[in-house]
């Protein structure tokens, strides 16, 4: 069996959504499944590692998702997790974890900083194509302050 990852994003990021997009089309061994840290999921998850959920400027993997050996990873780690797990031709960035993980989250910084100015931000969760929504834990749209959740 395949060990599932679950990535945790900010749903109304258009950075986070693009990541989404570009892993569900390389993740043809279909390991990751994803939850936008405006769930109730994500909520949960993170508070049991001791984690703010409100911080939305982190992204999260929670790797080997439901195993004994399950690992929280952030930032900079989860991003180059992410593509070591992709494989392939992604795989070149696994030389940028011999730097020190602060350095790399310093980058990371800067770009979750900009990124609403750089990539835009939505009014509330793009909701998945329907042939991905299985992939989604938790579909989350904000309307007018309320949530509305809907479970694939």
């Amino acid at each position: 069996m395949c060990e599932e990852h679950v990535i945790l994003y900010d749903g109304v990021c258009g950075l986070c959504d693009r990541l989404n997009q570009f892993v569900i089309r390389h993740d043809g061994a279909y390991k990751f499944r994803f939850a936008p840290l405006q769930s109730r999921f994500a909520v949960e998850a993170l508070s049991s590692y001791r984690k703010n959920p409100r911080d939305l400027d982190t992204l999260y993997v929670i790797s080997r998702y439901r195993t004994p050996s399950e690992l929280l990873l952030s930032r900079s780690e989860a991003v180059l997790f992410i593509l070591r797990e992709l494989g392939g031709m992604w795989r070149v960035a696994g030389p940028l974890r011999f730097l020190p993980t602060s350095l790399l989250d310093l980058g990371y910084r800067w770009v979750a900083r900009n990124r609403y100015r750089i990539f835009g931000r939505y009014d509330a969760c793009p909701i998945p194509r329907p042939e991905d929504r299985g992939r989604f834990i938790e579909t989350e749209a904000v309307v007018r302050g309320s949530v509305s959740i809907a479970s694939p």
